[in-house]
């Protein structure tokens, strides 16, 4: 098999011949592959309840259970195992019923091993196939913002060189900046000119995820781990076997998921939700946090251990009010970007409005600045951007506090009638994220909610 191009499979064998099986164990690890060996049907059940696989290769007739009865099971507890039917009893009628129920081959013995081989071949192209499949939706949705790093101040130009110089490595990368200058787009950038660049790029926005199904999102479950747990599911971690897992907001991961990711990055294994036996998969991490994570060590609520296997190199991205000098370009990128977009009319941005944008000092970042150029070049259709196109309107101030002038967009105003106390809450919410420009850790802060609330009060609030 060609192992150059394709990771080895997890492989439950299962037949009644022990010398068979011993050659099993002895070559199907020499092909790269982990091999579990079963004497009989009962007993590749009992290895079904324990772990997953990719494959399973079954005799047709064994005792306790037959392979054909085997292979119904595993269609109703593990449907992404693909089943191979081995038999010394070839009939037509065999071969149809093993391809009816839903093998994936079936193979006549004594088989050639390059047969063999082949047929693993494909089921591990059928897989990777799968994974890119699921990575390209999780890109999908969470794609947003600039697709590539913008700038040629000094501080970017620094981190770029950084970026082509660690890229080639699997070392970990923790990237350090404020919400929304662009920490996704240095993982892509360490992904994309990497040797894992033909393979996935995940990214995950650990804030975002359920405080109960982090774990699972993650590392993955199998069918009745837990309540709602129907059928068995591959993790974040197995989708991006290959590739990169970008972990965004790492400190919001809780202690026990933690120490599973310590574990990964020590031992290169991982194991699902409900399952006994660990299994190896080959994905960078690159992690990435707007919080003080020295902070929270001495708080106890991040691992030391696991802030150094993190961290072996460190990426600070600039604030854009620390970047003045690239807002002309950014925003010519951006006006390119929407136009297109839009089907629009090539837009100027106007000397006067320029000035505005970098009178601004972007608490928003370049998330900030990506909603006021958009506004803009509707307000402007089509043709030139000036400075009253601009969202100049000073957020909302608390009493007792002062702030700066800021971009943003006209208030919330509570709904005529009697509103309810869901409607006040979602729309206090609304106000706070406008005055912190969707800047959501100040947002939940002075809200008194934690970050994971915050998230859930947004979904909330999306689906009203």
């Amino acid at each position: 098999m060609d192992n150059a191009h394709h990771r080895g499979l997890r492989i439950l064998f299962a037949d009644d011949e022990a010398p068979l099986r011993e050659l099993m164990k002895a070559e199907l690890p020499r092909s790269g592959h982990d091999v579990t060996v079963c004497p009989d049907g009962v007993a590749a059940m009992r290895a079904l309840e324990k772990g997953t696989f990719d494959a399973a290769l079954l005799d047709m007739r064994m005792p306790g259970m037959t392979g054909i009865e085997v292979l119904g099971k595993i269609r109703q507890i593990s449907p992404e195992t693909q089943v191979i039917i081995l038999t010394g009893h070839a009939t037509v009628d065999t071969a149809v019923q093993a391809l009816r129920l839903g093998a994936f081959d079936y193979l006549t013995k004594p088989c050639k091993w390059a047969e063999l081989e082949v047929i693993l071949n494909r089921i591990a192209e059928r897989r990777d196939l799968a994974n890119k499949a699921t990575a390209l939706e999780t890109r999908l949705k969470a794609a947003e913002g600039s697709p590539m790093l913008i700038g040629e101040t000094p501080a970017m130009l620094s981190v770029r060189r950084l970026i082509e110089t660690i890229a080639p490595t699997d070392a970990s990368v923790m990237i350090l900046g404020e919400t929304g200058t662009g920490k996704e787009l240095v993982a892509r950038g360490l992904h994309e000119k990497s040797k894992r660049a033909s393979n996935a790029f995940i990214p995950v926005n650990c804030g975002a995820l359920p405080e109960n199904l982090v774990e699972s999102e993650l590392f993955g479950h199998r069918k009745g781990a837990f309540t709602g747990a129907d059928t068995n599911r591959k993790g974040l971690f197995e989708v991006a076997d290959g590739g990169t897992l970008f972990l965004d907001e790492v400190g919001e991961l809780n202690k026990n998921v933690q120490v599973k990711l310590l574990r990964f990055l020590e031992s290169g294994e991982i194991r699902r939700v409900g399952e006994n036996d660990p299994f190896r998969v080959d994905v960078r991490v690159l992690c990435a946090t707007n919080r003080d994570l020295r902070d929270m060590i001495t708080t106890d609520q991040f691992r030391e251990d696991l802030f150094f296997r993190v961290n072996t190199f460190e990426i600070h991205l600039p604030a854009l009010r620390d970047r003045k000098g690239d807002i002309g370009v950014l925003s010519r990128h951006l006006m390119t970007r929407f136009g297109s977009r839009r089907a629009a009319a090539e837009t100027v941005l106007t000397p006067e409005a320029l000035e505005t944008l970098q009178a601004h000092d972007w608490p928003g970042n370049i998330r900030e600045l990506a909603n006021a150029i958009e506004r803009a070049m509707i307000l402007a259709g089509g043709g030139p951007i000036l400075p009253e196109h601009l969202p100049t309107q000073a957020p909302p101030r608390r009493s007792g506090t002062t702030s700066s002038p800021a971009l943003s967009g006209p208030h919330f105003q509570i709904p005529d009638g009697t509103p309810t106390l869901r409607d006040i809450e979602m729309k206090y919410i609304q106000v706070v994220l406008e005055k912190h420009n969707g800047n959501k850790p100040p947002a939940a802060k002075e809200l008194g909610i934690s970050l994971k609330t915050l998230y859930n009060k947004i979904n909330q609030l999306q689906q009203s």
